[in-house]
């Protein structure tokens, strides 16, 4: 047996309700009864912090992967500067027209080759991962041999 209320909303709440009822193709009163429902559960509040909970834990992941990516390409770029820096003799004046020639066309090259990388959706983050996954299991098993 169900118990009859009449209320008023303001037009814009009105109209969201209206639009979400059609879209789950529910009736408005099974909707606002869910919501008072879910208003006046005593447990509502702590289902709102654990659902916040895994959110932010979520978030705190992503933030970290993005924070070793962001390590990873620093520190790629970083020893890339000083390789190039310490390998690379100045030029005297006269090969300046053509050493940037040459620049520009190896410049294409590694935009194109970029794309490609990128289009496949291998990265260097993966890749290192790979690369060092199988050395840090190996140091694993050593030690825990001994």
């Amino acid at each position: 047996m169900r118990t009859k209320h009449t209320f008023r909303l303001p037009p814009d709440l009105a109209i969201k309700l209206a639009d979400y009822a059609q879209r789950k193709r529910v009736p408005q009163a099974l909707i606002v009864e869910a919501a008072v429902a879910s208003f006046l559960s005593p447990d509502g509040s702590e289902r709102l912090e654990g659902a916040l909970g895994r959110r932010l834990d979520r978030l705190i992941r992503q933030v970290d992967r993005l924070e070793r990516h962001v390590t990873i390409s620093n520190e790629a770029l970083a020893l890339f500067v000083r390789f190039w820096l310490t390998a690379t003799p100045p030029l005297p004046d006269t090969a300046q027209p053509g050493a940037q020639a040459k620049g520009r066309e190896r410049y294409e090259g590694y935009v194109e080759a970029l794309g490609r990388r990128l289009a496949k959706g291998r990265t260097l983050a993966d890749e290192i991962s790979l690369d060092v996954a199988p050395a840090d299991e190996a140091a694993d098993e050593g030690s825990h041999r001994s």
